[in-house]
């Protein structure tokens, strides 16, 4: 079989929900009802109405049994034709950047001319079951054939079995969080306290200030009275963060991560519309850049790896795979889980031992310029509902690029399990 030519995947925009603080503004609603609130607002916004597209992938990290076709439900109530198929995914912070990945790979094969990547996450709306004595007794119920047999299930019942069991966010393998895991990094690496703050203080004006300049007006859509995301403290010093204590290793006096240099608990959703270049011209739009190369990667935690670290296993792949260096690129978008993950990142490729040693490579990948670095603000200051993250950065990225005319952006998210992803944006690179 003769190899096809690749179909270039064109980022057309995206459109978000402003982020907000868990337990408010969207405490009594869902993945499924952020997620049509938002997709429906990117058929709005480029005209999709009954229009059938080739896929909408789309995940959560956290959600009810209820979400198990969350993809396809979306797409149902968002505007577009039924015909429209979706894929519910997950890869824990990553999945709306992996949604993309997914949809722009079959644009890239030619399967598909047109799709959505998105997701959306909730902290408020969290699944509630019972301990797995209580609900072992239910399902024997349901299994008895007799009044007899039902009685029996209950024998030696005890009201303490009625306590409920609410999901964790701690790792399975170890029981620490990513915070405990991220606290470890940072003692690793040497991260200073001042260093986080100075990082989350940063996050915030620069966010502030794409809000102040217009830049969010067309990727945030105002929603139950929220015209911002909700976690944005553009008032906020780096007095005020000094006073922060420790928010994870709170005894050993050597903790650095507090909740103003850590990602809150958050609500959100997002989601970002994807073409070849001819559905493009024939609907009459535009692209911003394109979505050129992406990898995955993943470190072993358990055995005492940073929890956090995998973007650099892979990003070094990526430039591997590219030929590229970071001088080639205009602007670096890295997820911002918690201040100390980025700078620990930064950190691992300027040392030219982490480099050869964890990632067989005969020097340093070097410095990134931190004028280029989350320049429109990151997580820190916007919120981070897990899989939202993605599709949060991925239109920013594009946009600066369309705004710039030309250049390369280079993204890179971290996730739960000891994984990675990163994905390089182009624009008029030639």
């Amino acid at each position: 079989m003769t190899p096809r030519e690749l179909t270039p995947v064109a980022i057309l925009g995206g459109a978000r929900i402003p982020f907000c603080r868990n337990n408010t503004a969207y405490m009594d609603i869902g993945n499924r009802e952020m997620g049509i609130k938002t997709l429906g607002s990117l058929v709005e916004k480029f005209s999709l109405h009954d229009q059938v597209l080739g896929e909408v992938a789309y995940g959560a990290v956290i959600k009810h049994s209820r979400d198990w076709n969350l993809a396809r439900e979306i797409t149902l109530s968002s505007g577009l034709s039924a015909r429209t198929p979706g894929l519910t995914m997950q890869r824990a912070c990553a999945t709306s950047l992996d949604a993309s990945i997914d949809v722009g790979n079959k644009i890239a094969l030619g399967q598909i001319q047109v799709g959505i990547g998105g997701g959306s996450d909730t902290t408020s709306d969290v699944p509630i079951v019972f301990k797995d004595e209580f609900a072992g007794r239910l399902l024997e119920t349901a299994r008895s054939r007799s009044a007899g047999d039902r009685l029996k299930a209950w024998k030696g019942f005890r009201p303490s079995e009625l306590a409920p069991a609410l999901p964790g966010v701690q790792e399975p393998r170890t029981g620490k969080s990513m915070g405990d895991h991220c606290e470890l990094m940072a003692q690793e690496w040497g991260i200073a306290r001042e260093d986080q703050d100075q990082m989350a203080f940063d996050s915030h004006q620069k966010l502030a200030q794409a809000y102040d300049e217009g830049f969010m007006e067309d990727l945030v859509v105002p929603f139950r009275g929220l015209e911002r995301d909700g976690i944005l403290r553009p008032d906020t010093t780096l007095e005020k963060l000094a006073t922060l204590k420790p928010a994870f290793d709170k005894r050993s006096g050597k903790g650095t991560l507090t909740a103003g240099n850590s990602t809150s608990l958050t609500d959100g959703a997002s989601c970002a519309l994807l073409s070849s270049d001819a559905w493009a011209k024939e609907n009459g739009h535009e692209p911003l850049a394109y979505l050129t190369h992406s990898r995955a990667a993943a470190v072993d935690f358990v055995a005492g790896e940073g929890l956090l670290i995998a973007p650099t296993l892979a990003v070094a792949r990526l430039l591997q795979d590219t030929g590229l260096t970071f001088d080639d690129f205009d602007f670096f978008e890295i997820h911002e889980a918690f201040a100390a993950q980025v700078l620990c990142t930064l950190a691992a490729w300027e040392s030219k031992d982490y480099c050869k040693d964890k990632l067989g490579l005969k020097k340093a990948l070097g410095s990134i310029d931190r004028d280029k670095l989350n320049v429109k603000g990151s997580s820190l200051a916007a919120g981070h509902p897990f899989a939202a993250t993605g599709t949060r950065i991925l239109p920013v990225a594009a946009k600066l690029l369309a705004e710039k005319g030309e250049g390369r952006a280079l993204i890179s998210v971290c996730t739960a399990g000891g994984m990675g992803v990163a994905a390089i944006v182009e624009r008029g690179t030639g």
